[in-house]
């Protein structure tokens, strides 16, 4: 007995993301390239909704355009392979391309060293978009299953259109060593690490960076208009919302959460973090760089990438501040939970620079 199942656009549409990029490559119009940008507090608010219709209004003109047509067909044909395994299609692509990843918590230095790579291969960093160069893209989540909605899927797709735009934004970038090399910030791969070491291919680099919770937390906050002032937990931004989720998957009370202390919140999103970050496959990559959090430390890895790439140019500096002496109360609690993920690393065989990140910068 044959079974036919189809599955069309209607069940699967190209995500707002993807048409205002198609829509701003076609039309060659400025992208949002914010995302450098991280000495900023300033919260940027959310604005999906005001996406959401924008891509309805710009839908039929995208699909007008050859260049449109041939991005969306593109991706439709990768998250195909990527749906039924197709590993020629991967293949292809990794021939062709180099992934340098940097993952690891938000406010860990990710950025910075991303815009350095950039910076290293002759780009101007400053006008990379958001969607190419940050952790927003592709979507990549603790497993979720609702409504019109399946975590693994949406990964899987916005992979697939992550690619096609890959395809577009770097078809005239020069080789090096015979690969096109593309720098991604990749915060969400710690999540599903196998995925992504499967897609982007053997011959990918991740640099992971590092830092204690207890300044980690104080950029976070600080990030997110101040600390409350109650002291309770309030999801205000884009990392207080993956905090507020990941918490919530990990077995904390949704009705309750808003009740819990700031730092435990952040604190427990940080451990669980990095326990994603050993245990979901990306440590099958044999091409590690840990990177602990601290001035010196950032700016000779970035040092490293222009030497590499025989750039004539210097890396921006590294700034930081000093966070050290506040918040001493929570010490107790962070060097319990940094012992706990040192003890989960190297239990799996992973290095976890414990005493540079005890210097809680």
């Amino acid at each position: 007995m044959g079974v036919e199942i189809k599955l069309t656009d209607k069940e699967f549409p190209v995500s707002p993301v993807f048409i205002d990029f198609l829509h701003r490559h076609i039309e060659e119009k400025e992208f949002d390239t914010t995302w450098f940008n991280q000495l900023s507090e300033s919260l940027v608010p959310t604005k999906a909704a005001e996406k959401r219709e924008s891509a309805v209004a710009l839908a039929p003109q995208i699909l007008q355009h050859p260049t449109g047509q041939q991005a969306i067909y593109r991706c439709y044909e990768l998250f195909t392979a990527l749906l039924t395994g197709v590993p020629e299609k991967l293949r292809i692509l990794q021939e062709r391309y180099k992934f340098i990843c940097v993952v690891g918590c938000p406010r860990h230095g990710g950025s910075y060293l991303t815009k350095q790579l950039f910076l290293a291969l002759g780009m101007d960093a400053e006008k990379v978009p958001n969607v190419i160069a940050h952790d927003g893209f592709p979507e990549s989540a603790p497993f979720e299953f609702k409504e019109s909605h399946n975590s693994a899927t949406v990964m899987t797709q916005s992979m697939a259109e992550y690619l096609a735009m890959v395809e577009l934004y770097f078809a005239s970038s020069r080789m090096v060593n015979n690969r096109i090399v593309v720098p991604k910030k990749a915060t969400k791969a710690a999540y599903n690490g196998a995925f992504f070491n499967t897609v982007f291919g053997p011959q990918t680099e991740y640099i992971i960076t590092l830092r204690h919770p207890i300044a980690a937390c104080i950029s976070t906050y600080e990030k997110s208009t101040g600390y409350p002032v109650d002291g309770k937990f309030k999801a205000r931004g884009n990392i207080e919302e993956w905090m507020r989720r990941d918490n919530i998957f990990n077995g904390e009370d949704v009705n309750t959460l808003n009740e819990k202390d700031y730092f435990d919140t952040y604190l427990r999103y940080w451990e669980q973090y990095h326990y994603a970050l050993a245990l979901t496959g990306l440590p099958q990559s044999k091409s590690w760089t840990i990177v602990s959090y601290g001035g010196e430390r950032m700016q000779t890895l970035a040092k490293s990438f222009f030497t590499r790439f025989k750039s004539k140019g210097t890396p921006d500096e590294f700034k930081i501040f000093d966070k050290r002496d506040r918040h001493q109360e929570w010490r107790k609690k962070a060097e319990s939970a940094v012992n706990r993920v040192t003890d989960v690393s190297h239990t799996v065989g992973l290095t976890f620079p414990r005493d540079e990140i005890m210097e809680c910068w």
